[in-house]
């Protein structure tokens, strides 16, 4: 086995890992180096995907907007659960980071003065959305991927996967295991500073908008290890994803579009949003995502349409080409201006519980973006605060971290040694999976998932959830498999599903983006604060909204 130091391992390469990287690199002199790791290739995350854009709270520049304003459209959406301190703290950084991202080279959108371009996106009060066509995500990561390739200090593991935490008998992380696929090899990262920004757990589910890799690995990481994880029955359906069939990742539709103008219709052509909630398309996304499921249930469809003939085809085309041409690619003609549509599994706001400064349970182990859950989004995120909550916690931890002494550690007690043990032996041959079919287990968690525990819920489905998720268990822990990625993939997706389920039956309620049909009401049996558990326990132009 290899032995390596670093004087920060981050785990994850979407926008807060990448972000965090830089940032720590270029403020701070670190005779041990930055490592990222990552289980496929760098430019392969949920924030890659990313369309609609981010939060800027500018209030200097976009006049009617101000941090109190975004501060309350944020705990809203999030129907209160949201830590307060957590949602002040990231709309009061928005100004500063937005702008450090400009500075970086990404390129907003503005519009024909060569102001910002403020779009809107449902549940925020202002247009406040700062956008690059419908490819966001993509233009940021674009520019942290090439900021990070360009330093030497910065060391990249592609198609590597973290394993095992080592953390010692005084609950103090000490590095990681990872192996490389590739070379089929462990290795042995030492650092005082391990931070998981592995993205999200859309993978967990049969339909979802997010890419290949989010299966939860750093939230089943962090909660091996012993840390708290928080909010895990908060997964948000976003409800508009294009409706094609045979796709491992649903492109998206983004929130943008309604934002845009487009409608909803049911497939016999009735406008149904406002049925539902008054404000119609732009009402918060477990709304619109219930109503659409609801629809498609009521007519025993597989879809709905987005309407976008009402802002324009060749507006659509323009402002949206990405998601035009994703279209395009998946057959659907939008000439006749209707896009189909259905949710799927987008988001999570639950995951490893942190403070505002992503620092965990487990000292030296921290975590952000949407693994992490720091309070920020509550039970709800509102739409394009996940970009923000990225690079804004990634702005701070660095700055955390430079006060630090950050040279790797050269000591360890017995506990690490004996996780350090485990791997030491050649484990080559002991990989066989006789009788054992990966790819079969992981759409089994898939389907039960979207059935038991998806977009609306209830006790007897979410304990049949429960049992069918434990036969599975039983029968992926009977095999051999040290050596296969995808065999740690799994397990990572059964830890984190029997997580969802667990906390998804002890929230007796209906709240955001949990909703219990046998508990419609928010407030039966609802508790003061979200669900903690460790290891130890269970102006409009052209439909397009500017603000100048």
């Amino acid at each position: 086995m290899k032995y390596s130091k670093y004087s920060v391992v981050i785990i994850g390469s979407g926008a807060a890992g990448l972000y965090l990287a830089h940032r720590i690199a270029t403020q701070k002199h670190l005779n041990d180096g930055v490592l990222v790791v990552t289980k496929s290739a760098l430019n392969v995350s949920s924030s890659e995907l990313a369309q609609g854009g981010i939060v800027a709270v500018l209030p200097e520049i976009n006049k009617g907007d101000s941090i109190s304003s975004h501060i309350s459209d944020t705990i809203k959406a999030g129907c209160g659960l949201n830590d307060f301190n957590a949602v002040k703290h990231i709309s009061q950084s928005s100004s500063c980071v937005i702008q450090d991202l400009i500075n970086l080279g990404v390129k907003f959108d503005k519009t024909r003065d060569g102001k910002l371009s403020f779009a809107l996106e449902a549940a925020h009060s202002i247009p406040r959305i700062l956008h690059v066509k419908d490819a966001t995500g993509r233009a940021i990561e674009n520019v942290l991927i090439q900021k990070v390739r360009e330093n030497d200090i910065i060391d990249i593991y592609e198609d590597t996967s973290a394993i095992e935490l080592l953390v010692d008998d005084s609950n103090c992380a000490k590095g990681v295991i990872v192996y490389n696929r590739d070379a089929d090899s462990y290795e042995a990262v030492y650092s005082n500073a391990v931070v998981i920004a592995t993205g999200g757990i859309g993978q967990l589910y049969a339909h979802t908008t997010n890419p290949s890799v989010a299966t939860g690995d750093g939230i089943a990481l962090a909660y091996r290890a012993g840390a708290k994880v928080k909010n895990m029955e908060f997964v948000q359906f976003h409800p508009s994803a294009l409706a094609v069939s045979n796709k491992t990742t649903m492109p998206l539709v983004s929130e943008a579009v309604r934002g845009a103008g487009a409608k909803l219709c049911d497939t016999k052509g009735n406008y149904f949003a406002k049925d539902f909630d008054t404000r119609g398309e732009l009402a918060p996304r477990d709304i619109v995502a219930r109503a659409i499921y609801t629809t498609m249930l009521k007519y025993g469809d597989d879809h709905v349409y987005l309407d976008i003939s009402q802002m324009g085809i060749e507006y659509f085309r323009n402002r949206f080409p990405n998601i035009a041409k994703s279209c395009e690619d998946n057959g659907v003609d939008v000439s006749d201006g209707l896009i189909p549509v259905a949710p799927a599994a987008h988001y999570f706001m639950g995951g490893i519980e942190t403070n505002i400064h992503a620092q965990t349970s487990i000292a030296n182990l921290y975590a952000i973006g949407e693994c992490a859950c720091s309070g920020f989004h509550g039970a709800n995120r509102l739409a394009s605060n996940s970009l923000l909550e990225c690079v804004v916690s990634a702005f701070e931890l660095a700055d955390l971290l430079s006060q630090k002494n950050l040279d790797a550690p050269k000591n360890f007690d017995e506990k690490v040694k004996t996780t350090l043990e485990k791997y030491v032996q050649d484990t080559e041959g002991i990989c066989e999976l006789e009788d054992v079919d990966i790819d079969d287990i992981k759409n089994k968690i898939k389907d039960i998932m979207w059935e038991g525990a998806g977009i609306i819920r209830s006790k007897s489905k979410l304990l049949e959830a429960k049992k069918k998720l434990g036969e599975l268990d039983s029968v992926i822990n009977s095999a051999s498999c040290a050596h296969i990625n995808e065999c740690y993939e799994v397990k990572n997706m059964l830890v984190v599903s029997s997580l969802i389920v667990d906390c998804a039956l002890k929230r007796e309620s209906s709240i955001g983006a949990h909703f219990r049909e046998d508990f419609n009401a928010a407030g039966d049996k609802e508790p003061a604060a979200g669900t903690t558990v460790n290891s130890n326990c269970g102006g409009v132009e052209n439909g397009e909204v500017f603000t100048e």
